[in-house]
Parts: structure tokens; C-alpha cells; sequence
């Protein structure tokens, strides 16, 4: 078979939508082709109790085949699948599973749910889209889509029946495109025809980077090479460049500074949530901090700092775990936890200290009602937590660390590292830590080469 007669890589689109999501979603499929090779996932809020007739309704929109979800089934292309009534919706190896509900805190959040399992699943072929609605469901969901080098698009606000949904997800900053629901489609076929096969070469790659280190304040060299050609093809597509011409797109970022910038913003990686990894935190609340606490002399401060800490929620929970254990044991233990980031923007996001009201998913009553206060717009951290963290715009490769440390967070950063800037970093923790000090890593990382530096509390 010719090689232009291969069929592109399966590509998934994960539709979320709740009030007015019926009428927008029938814009969007009526302006769709009937054979895209494209997958579709519609997850609307539905009443729990009724039986749906969403699937009925909406294959009249559509000659793509319209079924409501059940366990067990293969993702086909030109198919769209609706999630069932009172249910969680994921992928996992093409096939769909439906699961009951598991918001850990009362919150349901079925289209963040789907969204993680797409963005694992499927990576650059996830497409992210946000339909008219309330609530913010699918504004945490959309930043995992961005991570992993998808393609996220927002039904426009002011067309939406009801924009809350669509304009959360603007708002957390992992919207590539805002367009009327009739538009969505011809973005969605245009970024899959755009989208490079794996077999490309990288070509002007290192060119690209190095144009990047002279003329923004981002030095990517020691990255990952894979993890950078993923996003500037990501940027690319976007950009309308067909069939991978990297040397074409060097063009355009030597006479483009607007373009130059969103890309060095992409190339960033800022996903993060509260308790991210709910097993790690609850294991440092039980067994690490409580014995960091109460072995501190109370004439030195316990002196913590987050690693990459992007828009600030990791810094925040562990400040409230470490509060916690300070007010539990009674200790008059002086805190001070310090933050940085590469990115200016992400630290002044941490700064501002206001999150969406879907933190209620990942953070509990308790902790919401001490740490927090309940806005308009979404929850913002308490001043007695606020100051507890002294956010700072540091380049962890270049910057001067911090010193006579207690405990170093640096999770899910090392892994878009290269060999070389993984073991650089970890030698830089290594002289900052105090004797006895803590370094919390990711569940992939690993320390490499100054194994018998360090010694594993827990895997």
C-alpha cells in the first residue's frame, strides 16, 4: 500500500456539555461530514434517574453511528457514543469503560474524567471540545488534553445557551481555539489532516530551539528532543502548516515574535491540581511530615520548596499539609515553603491564589472551609496560607537553588528532562537538602546516577 494511503492515526474527540448541550451539540453535528475517520464521546450532565434519550435525538443530526456507551466496547471511527445516565465514562486500550461515579469529595466531574483517560489514551489524537453548560467541568480535564500535545476548542461563550462551561476552560488557559458550535467541526478536520505521522524527521528542530534560547527568556536545550517535537508540531498544526515542514515554520517564528512567544508559552508545561496523586499526599500527611514536624527544633524553620511549581496548587497543599501537622502536634514550628517556576505567568496565577470552584473534587470540606474562602468566580487561599509560600520566577537549570532544606517537591518535571538536566537537578537537591532532608519525586522519576546519595523512604 502507498504510503499517502494510509489511514491517520485514530484521532478522539471527547465532547462535554450540560445545559443547552442538545442544541449545540446538533450545531456541531450538523455541520459535520458524515465520514470523518474521527471517534466521537459525548459526555452530557444527565439526570441520574431518567432513562436518556440523548443517542435517538442526536442520530438525527448525524449518519455517523450513534449509540450510548457500555462497557467493554471498541472506540470505532465515525461513531459517537453518549454517555449513559448516573455514570463515569474513560478509555483504556480502545475500548470504552463505564464505571459508577468516584469524585472523592461530593463533586462530580464526569467530563474531567473522561478528558484524563482520553489524553492517556490516545495523546496528540485526543481533541478536547466544550459545549454550552454551568459549572467549570472540563476546565481540569482540558490542561491534561494540552499536556500531552491534544487539541482543545471552546464553543464561544456569547453563542452558548450557557457559557459557564466553555468559559472556565478559556479561562484555565488550555483553549486553542473559541468558535461557534457550526465551526467546530471544519477546526477539528483541518487540525487531524495537519496532524505529522510519527515517521517524520525532526529537521529544523535544533534551529528552532536555538532560536528560541537567543530571543525569548526560555532555554530549552536540555529537554527532551521528543517532548519539544510533539508541542511544535502541536503549534504547527495550528499554524496551518501542512505535512510537518518544520523549516517552514522556522520561517514564520524568525519574522513572527507573537507566534515565537506562544510557542515558548506551549513548550512550558503547567498541569497541575490539588492533592494530585491522592495515595503520595495522603502517605506524606500520615507518616513523612508528622515525623518532619515533630523532629524539627523549634529555633529553625522547616524550610520546604516546590520544585516547578506551576500555578501553585502543589505549593498549597503541601503548606496545608504541613499546617496541619504543625497545629497537630502543638509545636511552635516556624514554616517556610518557597515556590518557583520558569514561567512568570503560572507564578503570578500562584500568587493571585484564586482556583475554580472543581477544587471542591480534590480538596476537602475541611481544608476548603480553613484554607479557603468561597468567592463569586471560584475559592481563594486564606492570607494565613498565602503566607505561609513565597512564590519566586526561577529556571531551575540556571538559577542558584535554595539552600538548608528540610523537604524538596520536584514531581512530573524530570520526565521532560534530558539524562544530562535530570542528573544536574538532582545533584542541585542533593546540596540543598539538610542531612536527613526529603526529595519527593514523581511516580516515573527517579534519582539515576546518585543513587547511593539518597535513600528510599518510599517507591
Amino acid at each position: 500500500m502507498p504510503k499517502s494511503a494510509l489511514p491517520l492515526p485514530l484521532s478522539v474527540v471527547g465532547i462535554g456539555a450540560s445545559a443547552g448541550g442538545l442544541e449545540a451539540c446538533a450545531r456541531f453535528l450538523d455541520a459535520l461530514p458524515s465520514q470523518t475517520g474521527i471517534a466521537f464521546i459525548l459526555v452530557q450532565h444527565l439526570d441520574p434517574t431518567h432513562k436518556s434519550l440523548m443517542a435517538e435525538l442526536l442520530a438525527k443530526h448525524t449518519r455517523m453511528v450513534v449509540v450510548e456507551a457500555a462497557d467493554g466496547i471498541q472506540v470505532e471511527r465515525d461513531h459517537l457514543y453518549v454517555i449513559p445516565p448516573g455514570t463515569y465514562l474513560a478509555t483504556n486500550k480502545g475500548t470504552l469503560q463505564v464505571s459508577n461515579p468516584t469524585a472523592r469529595h461530593g463533586a462530580r466531574l464526569p467530563f474531567d474524567f473522561l478528558l484524563n483517560s482520553l489524553a492517556k489514551s490516545y495523546g496528540r489524537g485526543a481533541i478536547a471540545v466544550v459545549l454550552s453548560g454551568t459549572g467549570a467541568d472540563g476546565s481540569i480535564g482540558v490542561k491534561a488534553i494540552r499536556e500531552e500535545g491534544g487539541f482543545v476548542l471552546a464553543q464561544d461563550p456569547d453563542e452558548a445557551d450557557y457559557g459557564g462551561m466553555p468559559r472556565s476552560a478559556i479561562e484555565a488557559g488550555a483553549v486553542d481555539l473559541i468558535l461557534p458550535a457550526a465551526e467546530i467541526g471544519d477546526a477539528i478536520l483541518h487540525h487531524v489532516q495537519q496532524r505529522p505521522s510519527a515517521h517524520e524527521t525532526p529537521g529544523s528542530l535544533p534551529a528552532i530551539v536555538e532560536l528560541l534560547r537567543t530571543t525569548t527568556a526560555h532555554d530549552f536545550t536540555l529537554y527532551k528532543m521528543g517532548t519539544l517535537k510533539r508541542r511544535i508540531e502541536r503549534r504547527m498544526a495550528l499554524a496551518g502548516i501542512k505535512g510537518g515542514k518544520m523549516a517552514r515554520y522556522l520561517e514564520i517564528l524568525r519574522g513572527d515574535a507573537k507566534e515565537l512567544e506562544l510557542l515558548a508559552k506551549d513548550l512550558l508545561i503547567n498541569v497541575t491540581s490539588y492533592f494530585r496523586d491522592p495515595k503520595v499526599f495522603e502517605h506524606l500527611g500520615a507518616k513523612i511530615i508528622p515525623d518532619l514536624v515533630a523532629a524539627q527544633p523549634v529555633d529553625l524553620p522547616l524550610r520546604v520548596w516546590i520544585a516547578g511549581c506551576s500555578s501553585g496548587e502543589e505549593a498549597y497543599s503541601l503548606a496545608m499539609l504541613f499546617c496541619e501537622a504543625i497545629a497537630g502536634a502543638k509545636r511552635n514550628v516556624k514554616l517556610q515553603v518557597f515556590a518557583s517556576d520558569v514561567d512568570a505567568d503560572a507564578v503570578a496565577s500562584a500568587r493571585e491564589g484564586l482556583y475554580p470552584h472543581t477544587i471542591e473534587a480534590d480538596v476537602s470540606p475541611e481544608r476548603l472551609a480553613r484554607f479557603f474562602t468561597r468567592e463569586e468566580h471560584g475559592y481563594r487561599v486564606s492570607a494565613q496560607l498565602r503566607a505561609a509560600v513565597v512564590f519566586t520566577v526561577q529556571d531551575l537549570l540556571a538559577d542558584p537553588p535554595f539552600s538548608r532544606l528540610d523537604f524538596v517537591s520536584c514531581r512530573n518535571l524530570l520526565i521532560y528532562l534530558g539524562p544530562q538536566a535530570q542528573a544536574k537537578v538532582i545533584a542541585l537537591f542533593h546540596f540543598a537538602l539538610r542531612t536527613g532532608g526529603m526529595l519527593l519525586l514523581g511516580n516515573a522519576e527517579t534519582i539515576g546516577p546518585l543513587e547511593g546519595q539518597f535513600e528510599v523512604v518510599s517507591k
